[in-house]
C-alpha cells in the first residue's frame, strides 16, 4: 500500500482542487447515510483531506471521537488544517493502513468514501473494518457506479497508450479489478452481505461535474490515473496536451457514485 500513499502524497494539491465540487458533496452524502448521534466513536478510513471527517466531527460534537485513518500524509495534514481551522478538538488523525487498523474501543460506525478498493485485499479489509464496529454499528461508504468516468478515462488511457505502448499489454491495476467488484447496486449489496453486513441499503447518487481544463488535468494528477502517466516530463506535456485537446470545452466529467449504509450483525 505504500505505492498509493506516496501517489496520494504527490499529487494531493490537485486532489484537493476537486474537494469543493466532488469530494465534498459526497462526503457529506456519506455522513448523512450514516445517521449519526452525538457522542459517538467514529472511524473514517482511507480518510483523504476530510471530506467525511470534518462533517462528522460536527455532528458527533465535543462529546463524540473520530479517528481519522489514511496512507497519505500530506491528504492528513490538509484535514488536519481545516480542523483546526474550524476549532474541532475531538479527530486524531493517523497515518496507517485501515486493513490493519485496530482500536481498544469499537466504533459506533464506520465511514469509507471511495477507498474499499485500494485496500491490499478488499473481501478482507472489509471483514476487518466490520470486526472494529460494535454489535449494531453502521457502515456507510461511497464507490464508483459501473458508468462513472466515462468517457474520461478511456480518452485518457488511449493517448497514455500512444506515449506508453506497453500498456496495452500491462495487467488491470487491483484497485481496479476490485472497484468493478462493488460498481452495481446488486454487487455492492451482496459484496457486503458476504463481508458480515446485514440491513443493507445501497442508492445511486448522480453527480455531473463540468471540467475546466485546469480542473480535468487536477483530476489526473490528483488520483490513480497518476499512476497512468509517463514519467518522462516532455512525455507526461504530450499526453496533457493531447488529451486536453480530446477533452474539448464545456465537458462534464461523470461522478455517478453509489453510497452503501450497512449494519454489522
Amino acid at each position: 500500500m505504500t505505492n498509493v500513499g506516496t501517489l496520494f502524497d504527490d499529487g494531493a494539491v490537485h486532489f484537493e482542487r476537486l474537494a469543493p465540487t466532488l469530494w465534498n458533496t459526497m462526503g457529506n452524502a456519506v455522513v448523512a447515510a450514516a445517521d449519526l448521534r452525538v457522542g459517538e466513536h467514529v472511524l473514517d478510513a482511507c480518510c483523504g483531506s476530510g471530506a467525511g471527517t470534518i462533517p462528522a466531527a460536527q455532528v458527533v460534537g465535543p462529546e463524540g471521537r473520530i479517528d481519522a485513518v489514511d496512507l497519505s500524509s500530506e491528504l492528513l495534514a490538509l484535514a488536519a488544517a481545516k480542523a483546526a481551522a474550524l476549532d474541532l478538538h475531538t479527530i486524531t488523525f493517523a497515518n496507517a493502513d485501515v486493513s490493519a487498523w485496530t482500536s481498544e474501543k469499537s466504533y459506533d460506525a464506520v465511514l469509507c468514501g471511495y477507498g474499499l478498493f485500494f485496500l491490499p485485499d478488499m473481501a478482507d479489509g472489509t471483514r476487518h473494518l466490520a470486526a472494529q464496529l460494535r454489535s449494531g454499528g453502521k457502515f456507510a461508504m461511497s464507490t464508483w457506479h459501473e458508468h462513472a468516468h466515462e468517457p474520461f478515462a478511456s480518452l485518457l488511457r488511449d493517448v497514455c497508450v500512444e506515449e506508453q505502448p506497453h500498456l496495452l499489454e500491462a495487467a488491470v491495476p487491483r484497485p481496479i479489478r476490485q472497484m468493478a467488484e462493488i460498481s452495481s447496486v446488486e454487487k455492492l449489496r451482496a459484496f457486503l452481505q458476504a463481508a458480515g453486513f446485514e440491513s443493507i441499503e445501497v442508492h445511486e447518487a448522480p453527480l455531473q461535474i463540468p471540467l475546466d481544463a485546469d480542473l480535468a488535468w487536477a483530476l489526473v494528477l490528483g488520483t490513480g490515473y497518476r499512476f497512468l502517466l509517463p514519467s518522462d516530463a516532455d512525455s507526461r506535456e504530450r499526453v496533457r496536451t493531447r488529451f486536453l485537446a480530446k477533452l474539448g470545452e464545456n465537458f462534464t466529467f461523470n461522478a455517478d457514485s453509489l453510497i452503501a449504509i450497512a449494519v454489522r450483525r
